[in-house]
């Protein structure tokens, strides 16, 4: 009984420990991403984040993929989309955005992710939102339109949004896309092998992508430490290490008490950007962030969703929590 205590005990503390850090994890992608892309083109940034992260699952996550290979064969048009969606598009698009816009405006942004699921879930699923879900929707939607419109009514009326912005929104879009997409068409193998499937064919879609940026676009970067080292934070901190974390936490938390944690990336990414990048709190990113808050608390919150009006989607058996986001 005591060896049991000890070890739930030992669980709760890591799992607390990981809630607190990875926040912080994806706040310092979203800071360094912006300090080093000067240095790293975006597709540069994405692709060789995730080929790093992959030389590093591979030697546990091969032997799953081996042995669940039929069921991936069955499942591969369902990968190649959720690959697509989440590890090819929601990082290069979050990364091209840290050329115009601040990594606040990006960490705000991207704290939204369960809103945009929410909302995708109603769309798509089917799923009945309460009222008070709706209304911490809206308070979260208005609260993105003071941030991209930096507090101006005429930046909005006149369309003169950051593209920046635009595109963490499309980034956000794109991870509530795959979420919801996970609940209709779950593929039934463990969380690591789902993870290295993943990782492995959205890497492969991110190759012809990358390899025409290389040749035409960009040029690519030249490999030094200034480099290197943003690179392997990128494929070990927000990506495996957070991932961990994350589902440990749900495991042992819950997944609403878990959503709770990612409120603290907004604050992290502020106290951050003004240590490294010397960037300013303004008056919108404090009324933005209290209305995307509120949003929040209410959204995932008050109680479960009702049943969708048709069949219930079937749950992800991947071991995956789709609230999870990879910033």
């Amino acid at each position: 009984m005591a060896v049991t205590s000890k070890t739930t005990t030992q669980s709760l503390w890591l799992a607390y420990f990981g809630l607190v850090v990875t926040p912080l994890f994806w706040a310092g992608n979203a800071v360094l991403a912006r300090g080093t892309v000067t240095l790293l083109p975006p597709l540069s940034m994405s692709f060789w984040r995730w080929v790093i992260a992959l030389a590093i699952l591979l030697p546990a996550g091969l032997p799953g993929l081996l042995r669940h290979r039929a069921v991936l064969r069955r499942h591969l048009g369902t990968m190649l989309v959720l690959s697509t969606f989440s590890v090819a598009a929601f990082n290069s698009l979050l990364y091209y955005a840290a050329i115009t816009t601040s990594a606040t405006n990006i960490a705000l942004i991207n704290a939204t992710i369960p809103i945009f699921v929410a909302l995708l879930a109603w769309l798509l699923l089917g799923d009945r939102t309460r009222p008070l879900q709706a209304l911490g929707i809206a308070l979260a939607v208005l609260g993105i339109l003071v941030v991209v419109a930096r507090g101006q009514w005429s930046v909005l009326s006149g369309l003169q949004m950051q593209a920046g912005d635009l595109l963490m929104v499309a980034a956000v879009f794109c991870w509530g896309l795959f979420s919801v997409l996970l609940r209709r068409h779950a593929v039934p193998v463990p969380a690591l092998t789902f993870l290295t499937a993943q990782v492995l064919l959205g890497t492969l879609v991110l190759l012809p992508v990358y390899l025409v940026d290389l040749l035409f676009i960009s040029g690519g970067f030249e490999l030094s430490g200034r480099t290197l080292l943003p690179l392997l934070y990128f494929a070990i901190f927000p990506g495996i290490l957070a991932y961990g974390f994350w589902n440990h936490g749900v495991h042992t938390l819950g997944p609403r008490s878990t959503a709770l944690f990612m409120y603290l990336t907004p604050v992290y990414a502020s106290v951050l950007a003004g240590l490294f990048l010397d960037e300013s709190l303004s008056w919108y990113h404090l009324a933005g962030g209290a209305l995307i808050l509120l949003g929040l608390v209410l959204a995932t919150r008050i109680g479960r969703p009702a049943p969708p009006r048709s069949a219930a989607a079937p749950s992800s058996e991947s071991g995956v929590d789709t609230r999870c986001s990879d910033a």
